[in-house]
């Protein structure tokens, strides 16, 4: 590589999206790459790889795609090796996997077990292990940024979800308090709570495929351009770590 190219890799930004998805994955690529950030896509199936990449291609965005499942560790820490090795530096990762079974209907809380719990926590897990791959370079360099991805039941007790409620307490709660640990380094941690259905989002495509069993879910549903341009506005002015997106009022 040329002293002139290696330069420009320095110089430019990279954007990691896991959980990347026709729906708010998606938008936060766009919205970055809008930004001047490369992007690098990981999920746990290449099957969309090859079409996200082209549309960031003709929206003039620079991206990569690498497969890898949150819950195989190994395989996690390897796709975020291969995207510093690409582009040279990691400067933001948002993180918002699907969830493994989307059809899967959680017990209230007034069944749920240390297992269930354990079970749901499957989630939180690689998020810490995410953080603990990319802070050390971001620390080093003094910027970078963090966003992660979880429910409303992080904030709002909902009963109903039971230990899905827990898990999503437990990941909001590490944001924020990492945040307050690495805030005066250089480095924010965003905490993004979405209730609702997000637009062009797998579950999104499936609940409103079945109105009869669900309904109109209009009302429900969120928009994921204006959810990532919030992402981008707490990255980029870092004046707080958490923003609430519901569509409940």
């Amino acid at each position: 590589m040329s002293a002139s190219a290696r330069s420009a890799r320095s110089a430019r930004k990279t954007a990691v999206v896991i959980g990347a998805g026709p729906g708010l994955g998606m938008s936060i690529a766009h919205r970055f790459g809008r930004e001047g950030h490369a992007v690098a896509l990981v999920s746990r199936s290449g099957a969309r790889h090859s079409g996200y990449v082209a549309e960031l291609a003709g929206a003039g965005v620079e991206a990569g795609a690498f497969v890898a499942d949150v819950r195989d560790r190994g395989h996690l820490l390897a796709a975020l090796d291969a995207v510093a090795e690409r582009y040279g530096t990691i400067d933001l990762v948002y993180y918002g996997p699907g969830a493994v079974d989307p059809d899967a209907r959680p017990k209230s809380i007034t069944e749920t077990d240390a297992r269930s719990t354990q079970e749901a926590m499957c989630m939180v897990y690689p998020a810490i292990d995410v953080a603990n791959k990319v802070l050390p370079g971001m620390l080093e360099r003094g910027t970078g940024g963090l966003l992660f991805a979880g429910g409303l039941s992080a904030v709002t007790p909902m009963p109903d979800l039971g230990a899905f409620a827990v898990s999503s307490a437990a990941l909001h709660n590490y944001a924020l308090t990492l945040n307050a640990a690495v805030s005066d380094k250089g480095i924010h941690v965003g905490s993004l709570i979405i209730g609702g259905l997000v637009e062009r989002g797998d579950l999104h495509r499936s609940v409103t495929s079945q109105p009869e069993a669900f309904g109109d879910v209009g009302s429900m549903s969120l928009d994921p351009d204006a959810i990532a341009d919030t992402a981008w506005e707490m990255h980029s002015r870092r004046d707080r770590a958490e923003a609430v997106f519901s569509a409940f009022g």
